[in-house]
């Protein structure tokens, strides 16, 4: 059962946030309750966002005080919110209950990253509203690009942490999120039971469809495998970056435990086992992975498997401060030459915007002051406070304030 505990022995309750379904109506029985309780937690808490039992009227009112002397609901708690002046995004800075912290990004429509242009049950750009979820806190994966993995790892979020950004998220907008992608903080597939857990629930109980969220990973090919036999329509999308072993090793370290070779036979697996398009994803980097040797390599690799191509501008993580090669990555400044070279080859290339640059809530920009999880050793103090992450909570953007109708729910954060 995914509900944590929380506590002292004598006074543990249990989370319900982040139960499914099931989970719920198998914990109501233990509490001498029938299973349809289970079923109406789970409308309050995903359908409607209750934070609390008492809220919940269509439940007698001794099973709602039995749920208080034993549950709690408990999933992240809003630390601020700072909206981009420049197109609207709006990064949301959670706390956790062992006074950890994570990043989510809203991204407004006018700046969708994974807009499923293709599919014909989309959203239209106006009611797009996509929510970029983090999975862990910190990343062990330490890519040169990515500002998280400076942080190190620290542990994976539960269920209840990732379907509580959602939630706040829903909440502060008062508008329904369409679209997820799991491309925040953290490598998804290295806590794939939890997201796995939370996808279903975002699903089932919250009107998210499994083909409008998108996982993005650095290669983790168990994880793509696993996937694959599950036969998961959450999209993939594959951080690539270069269809080098040398190039790609020195970009992102994963490639030492799952060689290219390797990962482009997890992607056919996933392929043919789902027949859902897999997306790659390149940032281009002067004199890196951007010479002609390097694009007659990525398009023999993309060919390989229905894909297209995620082009992602350079985004800086030098507020960071990285060390070696992610100290000295810059831009390409043949980066519009290479993608009509792709297109050229008859290859999907989509070009994206930099949503969030301004506020350091851009690809690869998310990372907070957190403790560092040195293998063998103890947890050093907590960092300072970035300058970024000092700001109060701000009015969000006008897009992001209209309300859904009907929406009358209390919601969770």
């Amino acid at each position: 059962m995914e509900g944590d505990v929380e506590g002292t022995p004598q006074t543990a309750k249990v989370n319900v946030l982040g139960m499914s379904r099931e989970e719920l109506r198998t914990f109501m029985t233990t509490l001498g309750e029938r299973p349809f309780r289970g079923d109406q937690i789970y409308r309050w808490l995903y359908a409607r966002g209750a934070i609390s039992f008492g809220s919940m009227t269509d439940i007698a009112r001794a099973s709602r005080e039995l749920l208080s002397r034993t549950a709690v609901i408990a999933g992240v708690v809003p630390v601020s919110s700072i909206p981009s002046p420049a197109d609207g995004t709006i990064k949301f800075l959670f706390g956790l209950a062992d006074g950890l912290r994570i990043e989510s990004v809203l991204i407004p429509p006018s700046a969708q990253f994974d807009p499923d242009e293709d599919r014909a049950d989309a959203p239209t750009r106006r009611e797009r509203l996509t929510l970029c979820v983090s999975t862990q806190v910190g990343c062990p994966l330490a890519c040169a690009f990515c500002a998280t993995g400076t942080m190190g790892f620290v542990r994976n979020l539960t269920a209840g942490e990732i379907i509580g950004q959602v939630l706040h998220a829903r909440h502060a907008t008062g508008r329904r999120i369409t679209n997820i992608v799991f491309m925040g903080m953290g490598e998804p597939l290295l806590n794939y039971e939890r997201v796995m857990n939370a996808a279903d629930i975002m699903t089932d109980g919250m009107d998210i469809g499994a083909r409008h969220m998108t996982l993005s990973t650095a290669g983790w090919c168990d994880g793509i495998l696993r996937m694959a036999a599950e036969q998961r329509r959450v999209k993939l999308a594959v951080s690539l970056h270069s269809a080098s072993d040398e190039v790609r090793t020195r970009l992102m370290p994963v490639t030492r435990r799952f060689p290219l070779a390797q990962l482009l036979d997890a992607v056919r697996r996933y392929y043919a086992a789902t027949r859902v398009r897999v997306t790659y994803e390149v940032v281009f980097f002067d004199d890196v992975n951007d010479r002609p040797e390097d694009i007659r390599k990525l398009i023999r690799f993309v060919r390989a498997v229905p894909s297209k191509v995620n082009v992602i501008p350079f985004h800086p993580i030098g507020f960071m401060h990285p060390e070696g090669l992610g100290a000295t990555l810059r831009p390409s400044p043949r980066t519009d030459a290479i993608v009509e070279q792709l297109r050229a080859a008859n290859i999907t290339v989509m070009v994206r915007s930099s949503a969030g640059e301004d506020i350091a809530a851009a690809c690869g920009q998310l990372a907070v002051a957190a403790p560092r999880r040195r293998q063998g050793g103890a947890i050093p103090r907590h960092r300072s406070t970035l300058p970024h992450e000092t700001t109060n909570h701000e009015t969000p953007p006008l897009w992001a304030t209209r309300r859904r109708e009907g929406n009358t729910g209390e919601t969770s954060c």
